[in-house]
């Protein structure tokens, strides 16, 4: 079936790795290292990107459970660094999101997100509305690996599961994207989702990531 839309996660495919200044000041105000502040992170995270936890109430959750005490200026810092750490845009991936719809192809956005992040996004991030559909898990209280996110970005986008391609950077998430039969990439740089579409033969449809655009 011919390929009809382009589904992209945010974090890691269309923003970059973690900025390390917001993310060191994470630790610096928890006083977690290592290990420590990221098992304590990654903990609860799922819990917020569902929409189950604000930011407020995730990092009190954090405070609680590593016995911290955080004050309410504290978590306001966490909840604004937060942000920060994740709002660093991939433009090479922006560029070719633009170049993807430009060629014919409906685009969407299926990402993982707290409110918070998402509410700077939509302040800050006019491109947003070049995109045909977003799905943002907090909104609907489900989350990727489910597959029942896939399908509602599918249908909100009018193709089926067999005409999408999804590329996101986890591979759990890539996995339930294949199980309910979209074609899936799991992005780790430009260069390597430009060589995989050549291998899947894709660049015969699709314009090429990375690729000047004069």
């Amino acid at each position: 079936m011919a390929l009809r839309a382009v589904i992209f996660d945010y974090g890691m495919v269309l923003s970059t790795a973690q900025e390390p200044v917001a993310h060191a000041n994470l630790k610096t105000i928890t006083g977690l290292e290592g290990d420590a502040f990221e098992a304590a992170y990654w903990k609860r995270r799922h819990d917020y990107d569902l929409g189950f936890l604000n930011g407020t109430t995730f990092w009190q959750s954090i405070s609680d459970d590593n016995g911290l005490a955080l004050s309410s200026a504290q978590i306001e810092r966490l909840i604004e660094n937060d942000v920060l750490m994740w709002s660093t845009l991939n433009e090479q991936m922006l560029a070719w999101v633009y170049a993807v719809q430009d060629a014919g192809f409906r685009i969407g956005i299926l990402s993982n997100m707290g409110e918070d992040l998402l509410k700077y996004m939509r302040q800050e991030f006019g491109w947003l509305g070049r995109f045909d559909h977003h799905t943002w898990s907090c909104e609907l209280n489900i989350a990727k690996p489910d597959p029942a996110i896939y399908l509602h970005t599918c249908k909100k986008l009018g193709v089926t599961p067999e005409q999408s391609l999804f590329i996101d950077d986890k591979p759990e998430n890539i996995a339930a994207a294949e199980s309910v039969g979209m074609a899936a990439i799991q992005f780790s740089t430009v260069a390597a989702l430009r060589e995989e579409l050549e291998r899947r033969g894709l660049l015969a449809v699709l314009p090429t990531p990375g690729a000047v655009v004069s």
